[in-house]
């Protein structure tokens, strides 16, 4: 039986986030694997009401654990490091990434309660790190957030450039900048780069990125003008906007306070692990709160709408004491993830309605994105000139202008989605397997599958309002004609104008009263029927049909 190199994606491929990639190398259904990132998404009241965070279903590397030989972490963004801690237990094996993911890594264990013993800090190349059949290297490579890397995985197939979330940044504040040279010669050794996997999120914007040292400026100059309270937001990841914005506010003759625990971490990590350095002094909230105005500078959590950040928080009138006022300025420094929208212009309007003065990003003028566009992706095609390009870190759309891009250079490329698995051994990719792909949700501090109807049941519910109703049965197996009903989440009253409960136990006490001895006597049929009267009176009255929860209480002999 002949070795074969395969890939495939579980998470990050047909979506943005969660992202989790499998490589192999060996005997077909015997290779020896390795996983590159575990990475969460976060839920929505639309489709996910009440779930935290939602990562890639991993039952695929669960029943092949004895075969992974390591994980590699390609940087500290929630979509790729975030499920470390919550999924490190179902696969055990050892954690390789840099220095700064790995402290925002081993945050992550600690927080589940896992012990951090799995986890190896790596240098850049050429520190090497075999895992089974593979040589992987971690590469210096720009982005938003420090010390990301690309992954260069050499197999006996061949080598592969696992792209990671990049840009072409040569001056990106903090950080490594894009070192061209660095990546002719990885091109040139060997036989070259047989496959390239690559980031996909940019691909629709044609025009070049831009540096994120090119922000300085116009965000110093926002900074100055402001006559009272400035306040910012961005991600939180992002260190380097973090000291522009820090920078910006001393400069103005500011002090600088930090308000959400995302933020304060990143600072710290950064800082402990010599990434940032001459970031200015901080003071605390209550110190803000004493100062004038005009002489403080707060950078907060909170750029993509979450309810619970700070940025929220202030929009419904106060975060750890500090209230904003009429002529503050609150700057988004920050694109907008899709999906976001509402809660983000939410936040917006109730800011407005207070008087402050916001501004946003859509400009470009107080942001630049972490990712390549589409000239840099080709500039980077035509650098490694690799035989075959997989896109990935893209939804559908992303992933197929992508691989267009890649055909029209003569280059083979392929749309994988999760859970296609491709063979990567010859000239061309082929498609050998596709496995059944899903979702886990974490829901307050449990794990549960997408399919396990937690999520659909308050979907109904949230929809669809809920009744509750008791029966209560003799021990001749004679009903109790007064059954109760407790509503929650339905108009009091419907078209009769009469208590919507009261309505609903009317029409049962009718159907008790005739029911049948069979019917009585067996709990399905008896609370099929309860529940089908009490469908049928909410739909008349209301229009509505709840879930109904049906309690049958029989009285011993």
């Amino acid at each position: 039986m002949s070795d074969r190199l395969i890939y495939m994606p579980l998470g990050g491929a047909g979506e943005i986030g969660m992202n989790a990639y499998v490589y192999g190398y060996g005997p077909a259904g015997k290779e020896r694997l390795i996983v590159v990132d575990l990475g969460v998404t976060f839920g929505d009241m639309d489709s996910s009401p009440g779930i935290d965070l939602i990562m890639a279903d991993i039952a695929w590397l669960e029943a092949n654990r004895k075969r992974i030989d390591a994980i590699f972490i390609t940087h500290g963004h929630e979509d790729h490091v975030g499920a470390i801690g919550l999924l490190w237990d179902r696969i055990g094996a050892p954690i390789y990434c840099r220095k700064f993911t790995g402290t925002l890594a081993r945050l992550k264990l600690e927080e589940r309660g896992v012990q951090t013993d799995a986890l190896r800090i790596v240098e850049a190349r050429p520190e090497t790190v075999t895992a089974g059949p593979f040589k992987v290297q971690f590469v210096p490579i720009s982005h938003s957030i420090p010390e990301s890397s690309a992954m260069i995985i050499d197999s006996p197939a061949g080598r592969v450039v696992h792209s990671g979330d990049f840009k072409l940044d040569g001056t990106p504040v903090v950080g490594e900048a894009f070192d061209p040279q660095l990546w002719h010669e990885i091109a040139r050794e060997g036989d070259g780069v047989k496959v390239l996997t690559c980031d996909s999120t940019n691909v629709f914007s044609t025009h070049p990125g831009r540096s994120e040292s090119v922000l300085a400026n116009p965000i110093m100059e926002f900074v100055v003008a402001q006559p009272q309270m400035v306040i910012a937001t961005t991600f939180a990841s992002n260190v380097a906007r973090l000291k522009t914005l820090a920078d910006a506010a001393v400069a103005s003759g500011r002090k600088v306070c930090l308000l959400g625990r995302a933020m304060r971490k990143m600072v710290q990590a950064a800082t402990e692990t010599g990434i940032l350095t001459q970031f200015p002094a901080t003071i605390s909230p209550e110190e803000a709160a004493e100062l004038p105005r005009h002489k403080v500078m707060l950078i907060v959590t909170g750029s993509q709408g979450e309810r619970r950040a700070a940025t929220a928080q202030l929009s419904r009138g106060s975060y750890l004491g500090l209230r904003l006022a009429e002529g503050d300025s609150f700057l988004f420094s920050s694109r907008t993830i899709p999906g976001n929208e509402s809660g983000v212009i939410r936040i917006m309007n109730q800011l407005s309605e207070m008087g402050v003065d916001v501004f946003d990003a859509d400009d470009g003028i107080y942001h630049v994105s972490g990712h390549a566009n589409r000239p840099d992706l080709e500039a980077v095609h035509d650098l490694l000139k690799p035989q075959i390009l997989i896109p990935m870190h893209g939804e559908h759309m992303h992933l197929r202008a992508h691989a267009k891009l890649g055909t029209e250079k003569g280059i083979a490329s392929v749309v994988a989605t999760n859970g296609t698995m491709l063979d990567l051994t010859g000239s061309k990719p082929r498609v050998v397997d596709r496995i059944e792909t899903g979702r886990l949700y974490l829901d307050g501090s449990v794990l549960i599958g997408a399919m396990d109807g937690v999520v659909r049941d308050r979907i109904r519910m949230a929809l669809n309002g809920h009744a509750m109703v008791s029966v209560l049965v003799d021990e001749h197996d004679t009903p109790f004609p007064d059954a109760w009903v407790e509503t929650m989440g339905l108009p009091e009253q419907g078209r009769s104008s009469a208590p919507l409960a009261q309505q609903v136990e009317n029409e049962l006490a009718e159907f008790l009263e005739r029911a049948d001895a069979k019917t009585v006597a067996d709990d399905k049929k008896l609370e099929d029927a309860v529940r089908k009267i009490t469908r049928q009176v909410t739909m008349e009255e209301i229009g509505k049909k709840p879930e109904v929860t049906v309690i049958i209480s029989r009285l011993a002999p």
